[in-house]
């Protein structure tokens, strides 16, 4: 990939998200090829955010069902950058004009005490690191027409990143079997979405594991305090203005907000 075109690319997935209007797949129009090029489109934004006064607080992993890796072609999952002002706490109202096609997600996050920023991240220095976990619902979005995504075009994009919202009682992870809780989520009173911690590459701490050595390897370590949305439990849902989206999670309890 030429610097120009990873320019281009990047230009006009930022000037998408400005407008609230879609595009087709940058990965055509700008050929954009692989995940390495991807990353760069998405780091290119991000410094761009950060230069502007955004805070990155966390990351949020994407592709951690087995169907839709298979569907996109790829054995991993990918990650995108939460900022300070995506997040919001259970019961509030989220700006809908902010998204362009929303989709909700029912998910578990994790909230990290320690940095991680060994060289090599071993399975018990990941689960030292995390202090907490809460019940988490993502309204992913994406700058491309029709959601019709490939995995250069969703990470290229952020990984679809759009708003989350995460609840208000935190449990130690020791305390519940993230493999086994039940997840339940309805859309205005009507369940829309099933599933399991099982659902997110067998459980959602083998997510969070990928991501730390991941980002350990990059050079960009999970560090205390950030936030890890760790994939979705169920399928994700199309939702829109007005919509009341209520999460239930097995040992977690609920967490809930309004589209407005």
């Amino acid at each position: 990939m030429t610097s120009e075109q990873i320019e281009r690319a990047a230009g006009a997935l930022r000037e998408a998200r400005r407008t609230r209007t879609t595009i087709p797949r940058i990965s055509e129009t700008y050929g954009i090829d692989g995940i390495d090029a991807a990353y760069a489109v998405a780091e290119l934004n991000t410094r761009r955010d950060l230069a502007s006064g955004r805070r990155m607080i966390g990351k949020k992993i994407g592709l951690t069902s087995k169907a839709v890796q298979q569907q996109l072609g790829v054995d991993q999952p990918d990650f995108g950058v939460l900022f300070d002002d995506m997040e919001f706490l259970t019961g509030a109202e989220l700006p809908g004009e902010r998204l362009t096609q929303p989709k909700a997600e029912a998910e578990i996050a994790f909230v990290f005490g320690r940095d991680l920023d060994d060289d090599v991240i071993s399975w018990g220095r990941f689960l030292h690191g995390i202090e907490y976990a809460l019940p988490a619902i993502e309204v992913v979005d994406s700058a491309i027409q029709d959601w019709r995504i490939t995995l250069v075009d969703t990470i290229a994009d952020n990984a679809s990143c759009g708003l989350y919202v995460l609840g208000s009682r935190p449990r130690r992870i020791s305390e519940i079997d993230l493999t086994a809780c039940q997840m339940v989520c309805s859309a205005n009173g009507i369940v829309v979405s099933e599933g399991s911690g099982a659902a997110c590459l067998g459980n959602p701490l083998y997510a969070g594991w990928w991501l730390a050595k991941t980002l350990a390897a990059r050079g960009q370590p999970l560090c205390a305090g950030d936030v890890v949305l760790s994939g979705a439990l169920g399928p994700m849902v199309a939702v829109s203005r007005g919509t009341q989206i209520d999460v239930q999670i097995g040992g977690f309890g609920s967490v809930s907000c309004q589209l407005v």
